[in-house]
């Protein structure tokens, strides 16, 4: 474990302190734990909604010896009460990573306005983004990123309405041309195209090499749980299935809890919405 600290600010820090992202950098390094501290949490920096992360990854390019102590960021970590998810202004990390080669964990919350660059990065171990929809872009950077180290990679896809502008093209590209040697926790969650993603992910090369597999949050139903069923008992290498937040029928979850030698995660059974003979949906995270 880090040792850690979360910083943010209030809506009254905002509007009537002038507090925002700009004076945020500055406090954190005047804290007085900062020296000590290995990880970083950052939930709203002062009207998330309308302005944007960046001096806050700004300032710590430009502050890098600094931060060199940081191991993990978080960037984003506020509830809708703050802000959706879908409304997060994001920044430009494209700098960011050579400026901490010491990183070994980054989360970021919220896609809007996100760009990741080139990643090339010697010792980032998990990589996370949690939002409503993942831009195309965003996930060619990921697929194109050197990360000989990574051992987690968690992608939020979302919906169109909230960002999600590929297909499942996009993601079978991901997962044919990224290459993450190390990389034994896959998860590619919260897509209202989950089946098709479990079949992609089923298809792929990490699939023997991975011992947890995430297919959580998203519109799984019976047609990705029977595919489950006849392809997993193959690769004794997955340990974990984690499909919380899902479509399932009773006995198909049962069936897959069945699974021997894995561990199954199917709490949280949804009931899709019938509206005029229309079936929908919903990935639990899209707002």
């Amino acid at each position: 474990m880090y040792k850690s600290k979360r910083f943010e600010y209030t809506y009254t820090d905002y509007e009537e302190d002038n507090k925002n992202a700009e004076t945020m950098i500055g406090e954190i390094m005047d804290d007085p734990e900062f020296p000590e501290l290995e990880e970083i949490i950052i939930g709203d920096w002062g009207g998330a909604w309308e302005d944007s992360a960046q001096p806050l990854i700004d300032g710590i390019i430009e502050n890098k010896e600094k931060f060199s102590h940081i191991k993990s960021l978080f960037i984003g970590d506020m509830e809708f009460e703050s802000c959706e998810v879908s409304w997060i202004m994001q920044a430009n990390y494209t700098k960011l990573w050579e400026a901490m080669p010491q990183l070994e964990k980054m989360v970021i919350k919220g896609s809007m306005d996100l760009v990741l660059g080139n990643i090339k990065h010697d010792n980032l171990q998990h990589f996370e983004i949690i939002c409503g929809g993942l831009p195309k872009s965003v996930i060619a950077s990921i697929k194109n990123a050197k990360l000989p180290s990574l051992q987690t990679l968690l992608l939020y896809i979302g919906i169109e309405d909230y960002g999600f502008d590929g297909d499942i093209s996009t993601i079978k590209d991901l997962l044919a041309e990224s290459d993450f040697p190390k990389l034994t926790y896959l998860g590619i969650t919260d897509s209202e195209i989950q089946d098709e993603i479990t079949e992609a992910v089923l298809d792929s090369k990490y699939i023997s090499q991975i011992t947890t597999l995430d297919l959580s949050m998203g519109s799984l139903t019976d047609k990705g749980g029977q595919m489950l069923l006849d392809k997993l008992p193959d690769y004794p290498n997955i340990k974990t299935l984690d499909l919380e937040y899902h479509y399932l029928s009773d006995k198909m979850m049962q069936k897959l809890e069945d699974l021997p030698d894995v561990e199954v995660n199917v709490d949280d059974q949804q009931e899709a919405d019938d509206y005029d003979g229309e079936v929908y949906y919903y990935p639990m995270l899209t707002e």
